[in-house]
């Protein structure tokens, strides 16, 4: 009898989780239909995925009449240098909250926290009026101030806490044998709190992928337009390109999927030697 109910149980779960399954990867599947079915708009989908044929015509459309190499550029470029400045400002922050002592430090970290509350739109007003007045309204480095300012609060939090775990004889060692605390910072702490860093880049560098509202306030060009701002014109109300969107969400997926596997790696490595003893 134990055996019996035990099996139903196993058979539950089983279902459920098949279910919960389909229900996460149809919308992907179906993306991934839309990008290689024939026709523009969402009405000439099929229900079933792959039932209309395939074609690659979406993707030639892209790159041959589009600038969507252009947008995934100056994507790209805004990612990698939000990911690297947002690593180096927020581990240099939390090393200096962590390891010194100055007029005002617990005011300013209780500030940081106060930021973080806000929701960023809140400032839009403000953060448009300074990029206006250090001319950095449609630059691609207007916006990376922007991610760059945004994720500062958390993250030196973030990291401030994994660097208080590194034992401060390290530190020490290091100032016996000559390092000031810029060297101690790049070639003790740094390598010490790799895990924490990695994953910063890698939250860091996939949230500017599909932003659409920041873009929209600061690019005003159609060169610098983002991955967003781009795809979002194939659906407005004057168009109705859902496959030609499918198609460069598809592409846009492919960088995510080379980049989480190549941090993975890299993170499971630096957890394995992120082992400190006092």
């Amino acid at each position: 009898m134990y055996g019996i109910i035990k099996f139903i149980n196993k058979t539950i779960l089983l279902l459920f989780l098949i279910i919960a399954t389909c229900f996460v990867f149809y919308p992907l599947v179906y993306v991934v239909s839309g990008a290689v079915s024939p026709g523009n708009s969402i009405s000439d989908m099929a229900i079933v995925p792959f039932s209309k044929g395939i074609t690659f015509e979406h993707f030639r459309h892209l790159f041959l009449e589009t600038n969507y190499g252009l947008w995934f550029r100056n994507t790209l470029l805004i990612a990698a240098a939000t990911s690297a400045f947002t690593v180096l400002t927020a581990s240099l922050g939390a090393y200096v909250f962590s390891r010194f002592y100055f007029t005002f430090k617990k005011s300013m970290m209780m500030s940081l926290l106060v930021l973080q509350i806000f929701p960023s739109f809140v400032g839009m007003i403000a953060i448009y009026v300074i990029l206006y007045r250090i001319g950095g309204l449609d630059r691609l480095w207007g916006l990376v101030l922007v991610y760059l300012a945004g994720n500062v609060p958390y993250n030196t939090w973030l990291v401030k806490s994994y660097v208080d775990t590194v034992p401060v004889s390290l530190d020490e060692a290091a100032r016996i044998d000559g390092a000031n605390n810029l060297r101690i910072f790049f070639t003790i702490i740094m390598p010490v709190i790799k895990p924490i860093l990695i994953f910063l880049a890698i939250s860091s560098f996939t949230s500017p992928w599909m932003d659409f509202i920041f873009p929209k306030m600061v690019l005003r060009s159609s060169e610098n337009q983002t991955l967003a701002l781009g795809l979002f014109s194939f659906v407005t109300d004057r168009k109705n390109e859902f496959t030609n969107f499918a198609a460069g969400s598809v592409i846009v997926s492919i960088p995510f999927v080379i980049f989480f596997m190549v941090t993975q790696k890299m993170l499971v490595t630096a957890l394995g030697g992120a082992a400190v003893k006092e």
